[in-house]
């Protein structure tokens, strides 16, 4: 292997170290941007499950504040008199 030979090699070495060095940058650039992307999606989807949470909430409390108003209606004495109040309405009058 003459010198001529040995530096040609070298260049070729070199080169490809050099190829590599820079596509392990590019991968390392490419691996940070995606995670970066991950952790966007993950708050964007945390941030709109806290939301959705707070709907679920909110119309839960909605939904047992009814129901109370319609337990206390439904418990209430004069709930079963205008009960029957109604039922005796609805009766057809009796021919004597």
């Amino acid at each position: 292997m003459s010198f001529g030979d040995f530096m040609g090699l070298a260049a070729v070495m070199g080169a490809m170290i050099a190829i590599a060095a820079i596509l392990a940058g590019v991968y390392k650039r490419r691996l940070a941007f995606l995670e970066r992307k991950l952790e966007l999606t993950a708050g964007i989807t945390a941030r709109n499950a806290a939301e959705k949470a707070a709907q679920y909430a909110t119309h839960n409390a909605e939904i047992e504040s009814r129901l109370r108003a319609l337990e206390t209606i439904v418990t209430d004495g004069a709930w079963d008199t205008a009960r029957q109040i109604e039922t005796l309405r609805d009766r057809e009058p009796r021919a004597n």
